[in-house]
This record gives C-alpha cells, structure tokens and sequence, in this order.
C-alpha cells in the first residue's frame, strides 16, 4: 500500500462527494469515524458553502475534502479555503491554475484523472494526491476504462504520491481489491449515499437496497443540467420508456417537461440532473437515481460510522483469505 501520512486516517476508506445528497452531516459522520468525509460544493452558493465547511469543523478534527467539478465556475473555491476546508479535490477540467491557490491557503490539493497522461498532468501540476476513478463508478462518470486496468496505470505513474480508486466500490471486499492493487484507499459513493445521515431521499435510499445484479446504466437519459456527461443511474421508469423510444434526443423524449417532484428549490422535471433529496415530494422513482456498478451489494441504511467499521473489518477478512 502506498503512504498515507497526508491524510491522518484510521482507516484507508474516503466517502465520494456525491452532490447535493452528501451534506455536512455525512462529511462529518465519516471523519469522525475514521474515514475521510466529503461534500460536492459545486453548484453550492459561496456563503452556503463556507457555512458547512465550518460546520463539519466545528463536528470533527478529523480530515475531510470538499470538491468542485470544473465543468461549472468553481464560485465557492475561495470562500471554503478561508473557512478553512483542508483538502479539495477536482474533477472534469483541467486543475493545473487551481492547485497553487489551494496551496497557497495551506490545504492540500487532489485530482481525479481517468488516464495515464491525465495522472502525468495533475502530478505536473502539484497535486498532493490522485482520484482514479474506473468507469463502473456512479454519477456522472469521466472515466471510460475500468478500474482494474487503469488503477495499476495510474499507481505506477504516481509513484510515491498517493492514489485513491473509485468505481462501483460497496464493500470490504471491494476495499481489499483496489489496496491490493497499490492503491493507498477507496473512495466509495453510493454505499454512502444509503446511509442514515445521507440527505437522499428515503425511496431513494431504499431503492438502492432494492436493486439488483445488473441494476445500472451508463447513459446520457438524465442530462438535464449536465448535457456532455454520460452518468450511471439506477433503470427506472424514465430510462425504461426513454430507452424503449429509441433513445430519442431533447425535445422529442417521452413525457418531456412533466414535473415529477417539487421540493425546497421547486419543480424537477423528467430528465433532470438532480437526484431525489429528503423534503422532495413527487414521483420519486422516476428521478434520476445515480448509483454505481456495485450497487447489489448494498443491503441495508447504516449510520456510517457502522458502515465504516463493517467495510473495514469485511476488508480485512479478505486480505486474510
């Protein structure tokens, strides 16, 4: 395993930044049991953004990263490095002007990268370690390789900086997979998502624990405020008829502009970007349910310290056998 002192961490096991579903609450949940929290803060509102960052502060001494994905105007870059966030991470453009600024406020820099040559330019850059994300990973997914073959890739070309792997992982024995690969921990997204602080909506958590082998699809259905990703969802109502349609483009798609739920922020319509959160009211199954490749093996809404404790003891079992 490769070094792990820039993260202070009981145990090598990192929570995604999975937008707005993964809040304060779960950041500060998995630092304080040992694992490194996260929040996505790139559509957050500056002053938002800053006010949970402290709030996980004021919650945890413990490690935790904040994230910006470079498709959009990172607006709260600023504002979470003077409240102090101690690590940030980027993804989807190019973070080579960012780094030093986030040198310069004393917190350490990640990137993902989803290549050998992309892991060759962050380290270039000065970044403090890397994010090697495989295409079996949830949500909007810049990788098209899987994460067995590009995280041997990406450790060797990172020599002695660290590397997380992140893909489909939802257990131990997942955990165990990408350690023996090099890689210094695993950064795990839906797992967390189906968790008791999580601010996923409860039919959405369920139906993670419900899903079956085979349950996902990579796809462009729900682009909806992201058009050049491709994103990896739960099939559910929405994808089923829009895949049965042919996949037809924006402006000839099944049931296009009807509301499915209204919440804090109002109405989301059918193919919309937004994954079901708590207060959201509507047709909540046929939203966009982001979830990664391993998702049968969610069984259960644990709080995420014993989560962390499981996928830990489940990993070191498999090392064992």
């Amino acid at each position: 395993m490769q070094r792990t002192a820039p993260f202070d961490l009981r145990f090598p096991i990192f929570q995604a930044p999975t937008g707005s579903v993964a809040g304060p609450e779960l950041a500060a949940a998995v630092s304080r049991a040992g694992g490194m929290g996260a929040m996505g803060l790139t559509w957050t509102e500056p002053d938002v953004a800053a006010r949970n960052v402290r709030q996980v502060l004021e919650a945890t001494h413990n490690p935790f990263q904040v994230n910006f994905a470079l498709a959009f105007p990172p607006h709260a870059l600023h504002p979470v490095l003077d409240a102090g966030a101690p690590f940030v991470t980027f993804s989807w453009g190019d973070a080579t002007p960012l780094v030093p600024k986030v040198h310069a406020a004393g917190a350490r820099a990640g990137v993902q990268v989803v290549s050998h040559d992309g892991a060759r330019r962050a380290l270039d850059a000065g970044a403090d370690f890397l994010i090697c994300q495989g295409v079996e990973a949830g949500g909007h997914v810049q990788s098209t390789t899987s994460l067995e073959l590009l995280l041997p890739l990406v450790v060797e070309e990172a020599g002695d900086v660290p590397v997380i792997g992140c893909g489909g992982l939802a257990c131990g024995a997942h955990v165990a997979r990408v350690l023996a690969l090099g890689a210094a921990g695993a950064m795990l997204g839906t797992r967390f998502v189906a968790t008791k602080e999580s601010r996923a909506h409860s039919e959405y958590r369920r139906a993670l624990v419900e899903a079956a082998p085979n349950a996902t699809a990579l796809t462009v259905c729900f682009g909806d405020g992201w058009p050049q990703s491709m994103h990896r969802v739960l099939r559910n109502s929405t994808f089923n008829a829009w895949e049965a349609a042919g996949s037809p483009p924006k402006g000839s798609r099944p049931g296009e502009g009807e509301v499915m739920a209204n919440g804090p922020t109002g109405p989301v319509a059918r193919y919309s970007d937004m994954a079901p959160r708590e207060g959201m009211s509507g047709n909540i199954e046929a939203m966009c349910l982001y979830a990664g490749s391993g998702v049968d093996e969610i069984r259960d809404v644990p709080s995420a310290a014993e989560l962390i404790e499981r996928l830990w003891n489940e990993c070191r079992i498999e090392e064992s056998s």
